[in-house]
């Protein structure tokens, strides 16, 4: 199974596939460590300073969440599956989900402290770049 996960990140890195964390403009933040997004994506740590923030991922099993997972979070699908039953227990709850980058662009846009990831190509000036994959 992790073979299948390293085959589509490779592809994507081949194929010149680039992801962009991304947080609106108005947010007074400059970038993220990949600790810090993996903490705030595992819903370990819910705020930047005083701004709490609000992880977006992407619905489903397209090539860019696997790739977000396995780079950023470092887990596989398996394994995260795993981790949420187990912080499903204590009361946690996995980030909300949008089901296209177009709708985690606009969440993003529009909510205050909201942090997905979208192509690199889709950034413009109503948001900002804390990372890239």
């Amino acid at each position: 199974m992790r073979s299948i996960f390293l085959l589509i990140i490779m592809g994507a890195i081949l194929l010149g596939a680039q992801y962009s964390v991304i947080i609106s403009k108005k947010i007074d933040i400059s970038s993220l460590s990949s600790q810090q997004l993996r903490d705030l994506f595992l819903q370990k740590r819910r705020t930047i300073g005083n701004l709490k923030i609000i992880p977006i991922n992407l619905v489903g099993q397209d090539s860019a969440r696997t790739a977000f997972e396995m780079t950023v979070l470092g887990m596989d699908r398996d394994h995260l599956n795993n981790y949420w039953i187990k912080q499903h227990y204590q009361g946690i709850s996995p980030p909300l989900t949008q089901p296209s980058f177009e709708s985690i662009k606009a969440f993003v846009e529009n909510v205050e402290g909201a942090l997905g990831y979208i192509p690199s190509s889709m950034v413009d000036a109503k948001v900002k770049i804390l990372y890239e994959f």
